[in-house]
């Protein structure tokens, strides 16, 4: 029988440290927790990454500073690792040949390398970091931001200065300066360009290959903070989610609405959209895991997990909704499909024995009409034997 941790379809981290697999089919989540701790709040979980291109294994970032290594093939925790560094929560988990790469909210972006390895990788990216995203292309590459902090992309080979620094915006109609606040980044594949939403409501997209450094692409979206992102299949477009709840499809080609996504009731913390898939999952303060159809805008699954949520990873098989998710229970429906199948053999080859149809009874009333009628002609042919004798 697969085991719960082997037929999730989503992975989420909750508020109270709990790492929770999702069954979408069922309906159904399981709880992983590392030893019989209790719950706590200083144990949230804050970041996640595939430890692996499997996905047989999931980096958890807590806040209390421990990486946590979970086999989804085991379905348990199996080694946790002290990552203390700088100060603030987990902003980003990375996987680099190997060596785990974190970054905190203080800027403290750092390669955990063997300790005898000589060269030690750290990088100071600069305080009150939102979000560190690796590019999917090239590993070694990673972009920072958050508030007061630009967009950085930094070359994890050569980390001396970053390989591109986002310059700010104009100022704005009263000649005052824009704040910055990039809340997540993404790379597009195929090009060097990132896309940003930030805490101003405002998607941009910038091209380092180019030599303006200011975004390429500027488009608003709501009046409320944007919280998260991820690009859609084709990546001509991205799915943003506000702090109110708010989650839209906007257009990288044109920078205008394309459709919003309905259903939410809080702030998302989350969001991935399934690399092949025309689905996105989401997640936030409302404790419900959805997962929406970005073709029909409808909402496939809604799961509730009980906990607050800060982060979610989405499995990538491409034929996940239809492939059965207990062998026993496959083994069990062919061996009931041969059963019937034998059953209807059997019933074919019997020959066809036609029913005899039985006589349906007269109503009472024709039965007595008939014997008045027998009687009548029985009286007359006595009378016309006696007028002849």
């Amino acid at each position: 029988m697969a085991s719960p941790a082997h037929s999730s379809h989503v992975w989420v981290g909750s508020e109270t440290g709990i790492l929770k697999g999702i069954n979408l089919q069922k309906k159904q989540a399981t709880n992983f927790k590392l030893g019989d701790v209790t719950l706590s709040r200083c144990e949230a979980v804050t970041a996640m990454c595939w430890g692996d291109a499997f996905e047989s294994e999931i980096f958890v970032g807590c806040l209390d500073g421990s990486v946590r290594l979970f086999s989804t093939e085991k379905g348990k925790f199996t080694e946790s690792r002290d990552c203390h560094g700088g100060e603030g929560p987990f902003c980003g988990l990375a996987m680099l040949n190997g060596s785990l790469v974190t970054c905190v909210a203080s800027g403290l972006l750092k390669v955990w390398q063997d300790a005898s390895s000589e060269n030690q990788v750290e990088i100071q990216v600069g305080p009150g970091v939102c979000r560190m995203r690796q590019n999917p292309e090239h590993p070694h590459r990673v972009a920072t931001g958050g508030k007061e902090n630009c967009l950085k992309v930094w070359d994890l080979h050569q980390p001396e200065e970053p390989i591109f620094r986002a310059k700010n915006v104009r100022n704005d109609w009263l000649d005052l300066r824009v704040p910055v606040w990039d809340r997540d980044m993404q790379f597009l594949p195929g090009s060097e360009k990132i896309v940003t939403c930030t805490g101003h409501h405002q998607v941009r997209l910038y091209d380092p290959s180019s030599p303006q450094r200011r975004p390429v692409l500027e488009a608003t979206f709501g009046e409320y903070p944007l919280t998260a992102l991820s690009l859609t299949p084709g990546a001509n477009s991205v799915v943003v989610g506000s702090s109110r709840g708010d989650v839209a499809v906007i257009d990288l080609r044109q920078g205008r609405l394309v459709k919003c996504l309905k259903g939410f009731a809080g702030s998302v913390r989350a969001i991935q959209c399934h690399p092949v898939l025309p689905l996105v999952a989401s997640c936030g303060l409302d404790r419900f895991l959805r997962v929406h159809n970005l073709q029909h805008k409808r909402l496939e699954h809604k799961v509730y997990l009980k906990s607050r949520l800060n982060c979610l990873l989405l499995a990538s098989q491409e034929k996940w909704e239809e492939e059965a998710l207990d062998p026993s229970a496959d083994l069990q429906n062919e061996v009931k499909k041969e059963e019937e199948e034998e059953e209807d053999d059997i019933w074919n080859s019997m020959e066809v024995v036609a029913a005899k149809r039985k006589a349906e009874p007269q109503p009472a009333s024709d039965v007595g009409s008939e014997k008045t009628t027998k009687e009548k002609a029985l009286k007359t042919k006595k009378k016309i034997k006696k007028a002849e004798s």
